[in-house]
C-alpha cells in the first residue's frame, strides 16, 4: 500500500517532523525521545498527532502516563515511513545541489503552506452536493469515519475536488464543542465520537482536550474547567464532539 499524497509531501516539506520517528524507536518513550529531538513535550505531542492523522493507519502507539511520561513505540506504518525518511535523506544532499541558486531554496519555502489550525485530517472525497452557490463536500476518513465540509462552489473548482480527490481537512480547536456521551448533536452538525486521552491544563484560559479517534485520528479540542465538570468528562471516558460544516476548511496538494 503506496502512502497518501498528502503525508509523502509531508515528509519531504517538513523533514524535522518524520525525524521525530527515528528518536521515538530509539527512545521508547515520549518525554526522552522530545528531549533528544530539541522538541518541548508539547510541541512532540502535536507533531504525533499530526502524523497520525495525516496517515492511513497510525505511526506511532502511545501509552499516556507511567514512568517517563508515557510510553511510544512506532506501529508497523511507523517504520515503513521512517525507512522512507531515511532513503530520502541520502536523495536530499543531491536535491541541494540540484539547485541553481540559493534563492531557489528560499522560493521553495514560501510556497510551502503551514496552516495554524490544529486539527489536520487526512481524507478522500466521497461526494460533492451541489447546494446553491455552496457545495457540501462528503469526506471519508481513516476506519469508515466520515464528516462534511460546507465550502463555495468556486472553492470546489479552485481545488479541482471529486470522488477520489484526496484533501485535508482543517478544524480549529476553538470550533470544536464536546458533547456528553448521549448528548444529541446539533441537526445538520458534524458528530465524532472518541475516547477523551488527556488534559492539558493551561496557566491562562481554557484547557486542551485531546480526543483519539477510533481511527487512531486525534482531535484538538478547548474547554474550560467548569464545562468538563458539567458535562462529567475526564480523561479515559468516551465523549461526542461536534461541528458545523461550515468550520471544516479544505487543502489539497499544490
Amino acid at each position: 500500500m503506496s502512502l497518501p499524497t498528502l503525508l509523502t509531501q509531508h515528509i519531504v516539506r517538513r523533514p524535522q517532523r518524520i525525524a521525530l520517528l527515528q528518536h521515538i524507536a530509539e527512545q521508547g518513550s515520549i518525554t526522552r525521545a522530545a528531549k533528544s529531538a530539541g522538541l518541548s513535550y508539547k510541541a512532540a505531542w502535536d507533531a504525533i498527532d499530526e502524523l497520525n492523522n495525516l496517515a492511513q493507519k497510525p505511526l506511532v502507539e502511545r501509552s499516556v502516563g507511567g514512568k517517563g511520561g508515557g510510553g511510544a513505540r512506532l506501529s508497523a506504518e511507523g517504520e515503513r515511513v521512517l525507512r522512507l525518511y531515511q532513503r530520502l535523506q541520502a536523495l536530499q544532499a543531491q536535491v541541494l545541489e540540484a539547485a541553481e541558486d540559493a534563492a531557489d531554496l528560499d522560493l521553495l519555502g514560501r510556497l510551502m503552506l503551514r496552516t495554524s489550525a490544529r486539527n489536520q485530517l487526512h481524507g478522500t472525497v466521497q461526494a460533492v452536493e451541489a447546494q446553491g452557490r455552496n457545495d457540501l463536500v462528503r469526506l471519508a476518513l481513516a476506519e469508515d469515519l466520515v464528516i462534511q465540509a460546507q465550502i463555495t462552489h468556486d472553492s470546489t473548482l479552485h481545488l479541482e475536488l471529486e470522488p477520489g480527490t484526496e484533501v485535508v481537512a482543517l478544524i480549529k480547536a476553538g470550533w470544536l464543542e464536546l458533547l456528553a456521551i448521549d448528548q444529541p448533536a446539533t441537526p445538520g452538525h458534524n458528530c465524532l465520537q472518541g475516547t477523551l486521552e488527556a488534559i492539558l491544563d493551561a496557566e491562562d484560559g481554557p484547557s486542551e482536550i485531546r480526543i483519539v479517534l477510533p481511527s487512531g485520528q486525534t482531535l484538538c479540542a478547548l474547554a474550560e474547567p467548569l464545562q468538563l465538570r458539567n458535562l462529567g468528562l475526564s480523561a479515559g471516558k468516551p465523549v461526542r464532539v461536534q461541528f458545523s460544516p461550515s468550520n471544516v476548511l479544505l487543502g489539497t496538494p499544490l
